[in-house]
């Protein structure tokens, strides 16, 4: 057997609850270090309460409460996408069997259609999980790839209500990574350091700043730096607070973004990814063989777009 021609389509529950929705749940969407939402109604918009600080009163009769919430919303536009890739029916067959031979309870004699399509399916999945990460992080409109929508760095290295650090004379080595982290922490303004306690901070930086911190703590002399140095870290954290590394630096430069350190200090459920299947008509997943072309196709239609919700909770570290 050395093509795959059966047609699959996803579609309604079936495109949310088998294709999308892994993509962006449990540990998946912890990797990412930001907020993830998924179906919301189109148009999507956070809403953002903040209760008075100090609401008690003297008991009395009578109301007083007055207008103590503060009320923000923010708006998510949605864009519409499409990812389409294609594959000569030879290459494409030997890269679905690929991800089948590595599992130990597949009878290679025996390959049922479920398992073939699983394979596909995951191939698919994978190729657009990395398009919507990369893009989220460096996309840029005027760019010629990753252009769909901006990410967060186009949208917080120029602004002006995100707190900027100058930090020109810092380059990532060892200890002066400490020296960022440290730096971004005493930047940030009181609200933010008052979310520590929930638990959502993350130093958001290139792949630079992450590998250098990562070398000062095996330079540390002690047991846990040994065998850290010899099993490695599942993640890393500074005084607590998680670091993620964005993985963009092999993507780098942009048209509005340079090859250079870039770090950030925020609260994760203040950078938002909202992706939807549902709201748009036509959203679907396709995967067919065309026989003309001999060649295998892979398509999916759905909404994508990401928002900073508040830049003033956002520290940034200029080099």
């Amino acid at each position: 057997m050395g093509l795959i021609e059966n047609p699959k389509t996803y579609t309604g529950r079936d495109l949310e609850t088998i294709f999308f929705r892994p993509m962006f749940s449990g540990e998946n969407a912890e990797q990412l270090g930001i907020r993830m939402l998924y179906n919301m109604p189109v148009p999507t918009t956070i809403q953002m309460w903040s209760p008075k600080s100090d609401i008690l009163q003297e008991y009395e009769s009578g109301w007083r409460g007055g207008t103590s919430s503060l009320h923000q919303q923010k708006t998510i536009e949605l864009h519409k996408v499409k990812a389409e890739v294609g594959f000569s029916a030879s290459d494409y067959f030997q890269q679905v069997y690929e991800l089948i031979v590595g599992r130990a309870d597949v009878n290679l004699d025996d390959l049922t259609g479920t398992e073939l399509e699983q394979a596909e399916t995951e191939m698919f999945r994978a190729a657009i999980a990395e398009s919507i990460r990369a893009t989220m992080w460096i996309g840029d409109t005027s760019a010629e790839a990753y252009n769909k929508f901006d990410g967060f760095l186009v949208k917080l290295l120029t602004n002006t209500d995100a707190v900027h650090v100058d930090m020109s004379d810092v380059t990532p080595q060892r200890s002066t990574a400490l020296d960022i982290f440290s730096n971004l922490w005493l930047a940030a303004p009181p609200q933010l350091k008052a979310m520590k306690g929930d638990g959502n901070l993350a130093f958001l930086v290139t792949s630079d700043i992450y590998d250098a911190y990562e070398q000062y703590l095996d330079s540390c002399g002690s047991d846990a730096a040994y065998n850290d140095l010899n099993s490695g870290r599942r993640e890393l954290s500074y005084h607590g607070i998680k670091i993620v590394d964005m993985g963009i630096s092999h993507l780098l430069p942009t048209t509005n973004i340079p090859n250079k350190p870039i770090a950030m200090l925020t609260d994760r459920r203040n950078l938002v990814l909202a992706v939807n299947t549902a709201d748009y008509p036509g959203s679907e997943v396709r995967m067919w063989y065309n026989p003309d072309e001999m060649q295998n196709r892979q398509r999916a239609i759905f909404m994508v777009g990401c928002e900073v919700l508040d830049e003033s909770l956002v520290v940034c570290a200029d080099f």
